[in-house]
């Protein structure tokens, strides 16, 4: 715990941030959340402690029901180990999304299966869906009410459709502009919800792949600072394959062979440094939007700020922009 912030003479690093806060992390390197055994979780923590990130949620993807209820009983002993970043919950992205699956099976459940989310063990902290999928209002409504935070995406739903989810309790929309249909002037669709309903952050993929920095530049316009979360969506890329589909990293992002994104290869301290040199963000926002914003979409009051009482998950930066050291609930590794 944080007991004090003093002001230090001779400062050993040229910058401590609050530790970044990741809320979709599919994998990194060839480790995937999956299927990791101890030594690929293990390395999975060095990976994400080396990037700053000090909190995190492990990350499914669509999946049929009971391939997933198998992979969450298999995360759940993993989740709050010490020694690592902190994983506090899951986030099953899917199954039950919508008309824009980007790299997601198709041929898994299309509709939403409420008794099955009723039933969903309580280390499910985010759930994305898509707001034109069966039942989804109903299905936010259930989800919230049991403290899981309901993101949208993965959609081409239309803005009446995706306002009706968020009038159930969204609070959050997936990866915006990536599998999140078009945004017309006269049709604004689901993004255009996302850009401009006050009760949605939106989380971006700060890549120079994924979204142009003009649009990033614009999306934090839209949004103010405090409802903008920089997620990485990195996935196992160097595996070569992301469940039955290959994968390879092209002009710096994993695709499929037919040239889908497959998540990617970003490290939470690559984004930051891209939005404050590329996009223009300043640093003090770009930092929040990898730490407090995202702490606020799970509710965790106890971090994301160096503030005398919260944890004191830590992260030290250069000059440059990269990590030098980074600390978990005081211990340095």
């Amino acid at each position: 715990m944080i007991v004090a912030v003093e002001p230090c003479s001779s400062p050993e690093f040229a910058l401590v941030a609050p530790g970044f806060v990741d809320l979709q992390v599919n994998g990194h390197d060839d480790v995937d959340v999956a299927t990791a055994d101890d030594e690929g979780w293990h390395r999975l923590g060095r990976v994400l402690r080396a990037q700053g990130v000090t909190t995190w949620l492990p990350t499914l993807i669509s999946a049929p029901t009971d391939v997933l209820d198998a992979r969450i009983a298999a995360l759940r002993p993993r989740l709050g180990e010490r020694g690592g970043p902190d994983a506090v919950g899951i986030h099953l992205e899917g199954p039950f999304l919508g008309g824009a699956r980007g790299a997601h099976p198709a041929d898994v459940e299309a509709s939403t299966d409420l008794e099955w989310l009723a039933a969903l063990p309580g280390v499910v902290r985010m759930m994305t869906i898509g707001p034109e999928a069966d039942h989804a209002a109903e299905a936010v409504t259930l989800l919230t009410g049991r403290g899981v935070v309901c993101s949208l995406g993965h959609t081409t739903a239309s803005a009446e459709v995706t306002e009706r989810a968020v009038d159930a309790g969204a609070t959050m929309f997936t990866h915006a502009f990536n599998a999140s249909g078009t945004l017309h002037h006269r049709d604004p669709g689901a993004l255009g919800v996302a850009l401009s309903d006050d009760r949605l952050a939106i989380s971006l993929i700060a890549d120079g792949v994924h979204v142009d920095p003009r649009v990033l530049r614009l999306a934090w316009r839209a949004k103010g600072t405090s409802r903008v979360v920089l997620v990485t969506d990195a996935t196992a890329w160097r595996s070569g394959r992301l469940g039955d589909v290959g994968v390879r990293l092209v002009d710096g992002a994993p695709r499929q062979p037919d040239g889908t994104l497959a998540g990617t290869a970003l490290r939470m301290d690559d984004a930051v440094r891209y939005c404050v040199a590329a996009v223009g963000i300043p640093l003090v926002d770009a930092l929040a939007a990898a730490s407090a914003n995202p702490a606020r979409v799970l509710g965790l009051d106890d971090r994301g700020s160096i503030t005398p009482g919260r944890r004191a998950d830590l992260v030290a930066i250069t000059d440059d922009l990269r990590v030098e050291a980074t600390w978990v609930a005081g211990r340095r590794g």
